[in-house]
């Protein structure tokens, strides 16, 4: 089966995880959340940064183990 590579890297979740980081809005809240001059700024933004990283870390765990489940199914030759 050439050009059929199979990878249990979590690829997608981490290219959708960078888009939403590096881009203008993603940006603006990392630089709020951390580096904001006004207190209040920090406290609103920084639980949303945290728990949007959280989130991103668990899609990304999610998909590595489902990559590494259907990689192992393959291996093993489970047609059923």
């Amino acid at each position: 089966m050439a050009g059929t590579a199979r990878t249990r890297w979590p690829w997608i979740s981490l290219l959708l995880s960078a888009a939403l980081v590096c881009n203008p809005v993603g940006l603006d809240f990392l630089r709020s959340a951390f580096f904001a001059g006004e207190q209040l700024a920090r406290n609103i933004a920084q639980p949303i940064v945290l728990t949007a990283l959280a989130v991103m870390v668990v899609v990304v765990v999610l998909e590595w183990l489902v990559r590494s489940l259907i990689a192992r199914r393959r291996a093993r030759g489970a047609s059923r």
